[in-house]
């Protein structure tokens, strides 16, 4: 099995996809090791001292005015993690607890939290064992970081709380670490506290967003590229001299997509002597346009993972000098704003390919093609409510494009009286690429049905890969009506599953 040493100087998204869903085993490097005994020497000097150091000797959030006595310490740093652990709603994915788990012994691993060695050793024991501890929806505002998805995690290292085992039955987490052998942890001064304050849970649902992105803009180049040759389009406003002269990369990129999947179609161009259609509709001329700028919304979030895996995101820190200081850096702002970003972009694309799917539909727009794509029009109602469907999930995808990160409730008594919303944020964006993949799975489908009605025409060699990999699939083609639904699931899979992306790649070469 594959494994990641976790340094001092963060990890890569790669190994967070590692660990959150390949189930790949952490290691503690030496170096991180030594930089977490180092720091907690100076946490422990600290707590020595007579004088309050804000999460080594006071309270939290509006409660840090208190001075807590040397005997009360180990209560405070249990009491803040079961006090905190006060999540509520159905749980959240697996795989997005292992990332939050990582992406937390990522930033105790930087010497920067002041933990023993032995936190961050049993944090890895725990990801290792295949235990998950139960983590729910609602819970957390993302500042002070994701505080009460953490605090469940926390929980578990305690060995209190429930959690998951390998095998996928919940129990009492005590349960699950004697079964493993793994002995709970005993919280001393400040380790409460620096279990909780991270990003991690937006920072790991965004890098796993961008993942999916990743291939669902692939695939969504080339169902536009299947609605354009099906609609009888002209791939000339795909030629790159038209992208050089408006340098956006994403534009660029998806445009090469399309001209690539169409290479050598019979069908594109055929209707330039009907004078009616001067140009082909917005849906289908500008969707690299769309998608492009989609794609350039993903490279900047990329760039702010990037910055978000090198940081050390804890309040207070031990900095390189010895000092132990508050700070902001907890504030889950910059994330907040990608994960709202990417689900404005997400809308945008569905949105559009919606519209190409309502053009194949259509009689009066489709050139040609019958009524809904049905066998026998009025006896058949052919893919009409497929399209319904499809319509409702981008109007979800549209009221999921309301930015969480402008909303903020103070709490904590008016201390923490700005929040990011970004945990909420990343919630609505897994939501808003599950109904994508569907929107992209229906265009798929009906782009494929819309080509083989085509009779006489010869589709692009890349076109014709799709359509026998989708109908080994169990995509069924054209015919009379039938149980739609699960021709709908297939197409969903196989977009889901990265198989369009397959489908294509051998004929064209790799996809931008």
């Amino acid at each position: 099995m594959h494994t990641v040493v976790v340094g001092t100087t963060g990890v890569t998204a790669a190994d967070v996809l590692a660990v959150a869903r390949d189930g790949a085993r952490v290691e503690l490097s030496d170096g991180a090791v030594t930089a977490l005994g180092v720091a907690r020497e100076i946490v422990d000097a600290l707590a020595a001292k007579p004088e309050p150091v804000y999460g080594v000797s006071t309270g939290f959030g509006a409660l840090a005015t208190r001075h807590i006595s040397q005997e009360l310490r180990a209560q405070l740093q249990r009491n803040i993690v079961r006090s905190h652990a006060a999540g509520m709603g159905p749980r959240v994915e697996r795989e997005v607890v292992r990332a939050l788990m990582f992406l937390r012994l990522k930033t105790l691993c930087s010497g920067r939290t002041g933990v023993r060695p032995a936190v961050a050793q049993t944090m890895a024991d725990i990801l290792n064992a295949g235990i998950t501890p139960v983590v729910h929806e609602y819970g957390s505002l993302g500042c002070s970081g994701d505080l009460a998805p953490l605090s469940h995690c926390a929980l578990t290292l305690m060995g209190e709380g429930d959690a998951e085992g390998p095998d996928g039955v919940v129990r009492p987490a005590g349960e699950l670490l004697t079964t493993h052998g793994i002995e709970p942890v005993e919280l001393r001064e400040k380790e409460g506290l620096a279990l909780l304050n991270g990003t991690d849970g937006m920072l790991g649902m965004l890098i796993m967003a961008l993942a999916d992105l990743a291939t669902l803009y692939k695939s969504a180049d080339i169902t536009a590229a299947l609605s354009l040759e099906a609609l009888l389009g002209t791939d000339k406003v795909l030629a790159p001299e038209l992208h050089d002269i408006r340098p956006h990369p994403g534009q660029g990129a998806s445009a090469a997509n399309m001209l690539a999947v169409l290479k050598d179609s019979g069908l594109t161009g055929h209707h330039l002597g009907d004078a009616p259609r001067v140009q082909d509709a917005y849906s289908v001329r500008c969707a690299p346009q769309v998608a492009g700028a989609g794609r350039d919304t993903m490279a900047h979030a990329r760039l702010v993972a990037d910055r978000e895996l090198a940081s050390a995101v804890d309040n207070p820190v031990v900095l390189p000098d010895g000092r132990v200081e508050s700070n902001g850096n907890f504030h889950g702002a910059p994330v907040a704003y990608v994960l709202d970003f990417l689900a404005i972009a997400a809308a945008d694309l569905g949105s559009i390919a919606e519209r190409r799917t309502d053009r194949l539909l259509d009689k009066n727009r489709s050139h040609g093609l019958p009524p809904f794509l049905a066998d026998d029009p009025g006896v058949d109602s052919g893919l009409m409510i497929a399209q319904y469907t499809q319509a409702a999930l981008v109007s979800e995808m549209k009221r999921l494009a309301v930015p969480a990160s402008a909303d903020s409730i103070p709490s904590s008594a008016m201390q923490e009286d700005h929040v990011s919303m970004g945990w909420s944020a990343a919630r609505k964006l897994r939501t808003a690429i599950d109904d994508l993949t569907r929107v992209v799975a229906i265009e798929l489908y009906a782009a494929t049905r819309a080509i083989e009605l085509r009779e006489g025409l010869t589709p692009a060699p890349a076109s014709r890969a799709v359509i026998e990999a989708v109908r080994a699939a169990g995509v069924q083609g054209p015919g009379p009506d039938r149980f739609l639904a699960p021709d709908l699931a297939a197409a969903d899979a196989f977009v889901r599953g990265g198989h369009l992306v397959a489908a294509v790649e051998p004929v064209t070469g790799p996809l931008a």
